[in-house]
């Protein structure tokens, strides 16, 4: 008998984060996160030790996803955030950058506890009915009546992404495909209701990003075997789909649990064959041209619907399913008895198509709500990491219908609110503090620790050395290259702000954003005509910037509270 080891007390630590080692954690992982952030942000490699493959990314989901993390505090904050990413696929750094500052902040300045999460529960507050107010001044509402707002927003996401390493030719030109990708989703009636199509991405590996293109319908791999023996085939009206769940293949082992009894001298083999001839025999009397199946069709079954003019298409997969059956109409035949006619669909055209060294047959819908995205790189990993930006892209622009708003993007919105906070503190403080039980004085510390969380994330933007500003109107964000600050004129080194909107030849006025400066109520930028009429600007998806400001100051607080962590060693 093995020996059997003794089992280990829990480790219990109060006030976790007294801790230097709990401190030291948090710190560094908010340096790896920090160093990820923006459009210059540092790549991270992550790989197994063993061996495997590499991935190359400055993305929160993947970064989060391979990122081993032992201390239980660090397991909460990295958790909140991968759960943020995972729902919202947009601003995941932004979160956890944010939540990592206001611990430290609140630690710095040493209030209790309980009034620094009091008291940053009525600024988040104070930030979220500033956001979705209609005074707000770093907020856009986003028309889909014009793509030019819904294109600067796309644009946004992939050059947020530098792992992608595009071109500027390339960034336009994919920015471009994921739009038009997203609009065919939309149906043309739409309701009070919309249920939106899905866009398929297509891997084509070993080709440029400009030859990337999206078409209308699902692309489905063959083998050039097929793709050299089917005929092209023209029809006058639409074309009648199956849609099989069930295999076809005739295995025995496909029929599922249970005894099976058969008589003496059948051969069970010719017994399912003679099934799966019938099943062909009713879908050539239905005149359906064309059947599909999830998994394998019979050889002798394929050959006995193609003498007949109906075209098999076998091992689709799981994953094609749902949008097979929403192109088509067709429900899933999950067995080989008598098949319904409801279950049959249809499909405006089929044709084959070959797109670099790969073959595909192509159903094109009656009504485009399916749309496949064929998305090429020459590189593997770059490949991987250009189809989560597209999802990434596809997401935020779903989101946007929900909510049809864009935040400035480029350290703006940061900025801007970070004013608009202190300005309101300080001339309306009765309004925050009311039955909060916490003075001014700690009402001004917390808002100047708030605030300067929210100004370290454009000041995480700048990698190379640069100083950041904002100006004393709009409250925006600057950056100027370090080589330039010298007995300068600012007008003359500054060209625009971080996303777009000002330029430097308004009559403005800056100051360094890390060094003290007067309170002022921000104005907004722009009238709405001239926000329409900009083609670049920076924009953030105003759900998921919501959610995260949400998510990090709850998060923040919840680390704030941590008295005890009591950890099973065993």
């Amino acid at each position: 008998m093995s020996r059997l080891e003794a089992k280990k007390p829990s480790l219990c630590e109060s006030e976790p984060l007294t801790s230097e080692r709990v401190r030291a954690t948090l710190s560094v992982f908010k340096g790896v996160v920090t160093s990820c952030y923006g459009p210059s942000g540092r790549l991270k490699q992550l790989h197994n030790g063993l061996g495997g493959s590499v991935r190359t990314t400055s993305q929160s989901s993947a970064l989060l996803a391979h990122l081993p993390v032992s201390h239980p505090v660090l397991r909460l904050l990295t958790a909140s955030v991968h759960n943020h990413a995972t729902c919202f696929r947009d601003c995941g750094l932004f979160t956890a950058i944010l939540c990592c500052t206001l611990v430290e902040n609140a630690q710095r300045i040493g209030l209790t506890p309980t009034t620094a999460m009091t008291l940053n529960k009525r600024l988040l507050s104070l930030c979220t009915s500033y956001l979705k107010s209609e005074v707000c001044g770093c907020r856009i509402p986003v028309t889909f009546s014009s793509s030019g707002v819904l294109l600067c927003l796309v644009r946004s996401v992939v050059t947020s992404k530098p792992a992608c390493m595009l071109t500027g030719k390339e960034t336009e030109h994919l920015s471009t495909l994921i739009l038009r990708a997203f609009l065919l989703t939309i149906p043309e009636k739409a309701g009070d209701h919309v249920i939106l199509g899905k866009s398929l991405i297509v891997p084509l590996k070993g080709q440029r990003v400009l030859d990337s293109t999206v078409l209308p319908g699902i692309l489905i791999e063959i083998s050039e075997v097929q793709w050299r023996k089917m005929l092209p085939v023209k029809k006058s009206e639409s074309f009648k789909v199956a849609l099989f769940r069930a295999s076809l293949s005739g295995d025995l082992s496909e029929t599922g649990e249970g005894t099976m009894v058969v008589g003496h001298g059948v051969s069970l083999e010719n017994a399912v064959l003679d099934q799966l001839l019938d099943l062909g025999r009713q879908l050539v009397s239905d005149h359906v041209d064309l059947a599909m199946c999830q998994k394998v069709i019979h050889p002798s079954l394929k050959q006995f619907l193609s003498t007949r003019g109906v075209i098999a298409i076998d091992r689709v997969g799981a994953a094609l399913m749902e949008p097979l059956s929403k192109v088509t109409g067709a429900q899933p035949i999950g067995s080989l008895g008598s098949i319904s006619p409801s279950s049959y669909g249809s499909v405006k055209d089929v044709c084959t198509e070959k797109f670099g060294f790969k073959w595909f047959f192509h159903l094109i819908p009656n009504e485009p709500v399916v749309c496949s995205l064929l998305l090429c790189n020459r590189n593997d990993t770059v490949w991987d990491e250009l189809k989560l930006t597209c999802e990434t892209a596809l997401h935020v622009l779903q989101l946007t219908i929900k909510e049809p708003y864009a935040l400035l993007g480029g350290g703006c919105t940061e900025t801007h609110l970070a004013a608009y906070i202190r300005h309101k503190t300080s001339h309306e403080p009765e309004s925050i503090l009311k039955d909060s039980g916490c003075t001014r004085t700690e009402l001004q510390l917390i808002t100047e620790a708030f605030c300067g969380a929210l100004e370290s994330l454009p000041v995480s933007l700048e990698h190379d050395g640069g100083e950041v500003l904002t100006d004393m109107k709009y409250g925006h964000f600057w950056s100027v290259q370090a080589d330039s600050l010298s007995d300068v004129n600012w007008p003359d080194v500054l060209s625009r702000c971080g996303c777009g909107l000002c330029n430097s030849q308004e009559e403005l006025s800056w100051s360094f954003l890390r060094s003290a400066r007067p309170l002022f109520a921000p104005q907004p930028c722009l009238p709405q005509d001239a926000v329409d009429l900009a083609s670049d600007l920076t924009l953030d998806c105003f759900t998921a910037k919501l959610s995260g400001l949400q998510v990090a100051v709850e998060t923040a607080n919840l680390i704030l509270d941590l008295s005890y962590v009591i950890e099973d060693r065993n």
